[in-house]
């Protein structure tokens, strides 16, 4: 995906969960969204390429980052606990772009920012929490 269909499809999302504020406290290129006041995602310019900064379990940010070139550790963040989600330009199958690993697609990125915002409810005391952080959004539907 490119990096502003990546920014674009994570802030539609992100703006339809429960308590979601958007805020530019690093000034107006940098949108921090959070939940009751606790950041879960941030949207930037890294060298001139739109990117996100998504909150993630580190066993899972490690195996993200090795499978899709998109997906690095945390740009200016704690890296066990945070990634970089960065679409590229062109898409799959364009003639000379040669990437190694998958592709993110948008299921992906939909399963990333679900993941941010749950994981960052989950630490907030039970009477504070917006939603069920085991079952929102259709997390673990299984049990």
């Amino acid at each position: 995906m490119d990096p502003a269909t990546v920014l674009r499809l994570a802030n539609d999302q992100a703006m339809q969960y429960p308590s979601v504020e958007l805020d530019h406290p690093f000034g107006p290129d940098n949108a921090v969204y959070k939940v009751r006041g606790k950041m879960f995602m941030m949207a930037y310019e890294l060298r001139g390429v739109p990117s996100l900064n998504l909150k993630i379990d580190p066993l899972d940010g490690e195996v993200l980052s090795d499978a899709y070139a998109e997906i690095s550790p945390g740009y200016h963040m704690n890296k066990k606990h945070w990634i970089t989600v960065a679409g590229e330009e062109g898409g799959v199958g364009d003639p000379g772009v040669a990437t190694a690993g998958e592709r993110l697609d948008p299921d992906l990125l939909h399963d990333l920012v679900l993941e941010s915002y749950c994981l960052v409810v989950a630490k907030m005391p039970k009477k504070d929490r917006p939603v069920d952080p085991d079952t929102f959004g259709g997390r673990n539907d299984s049990r």
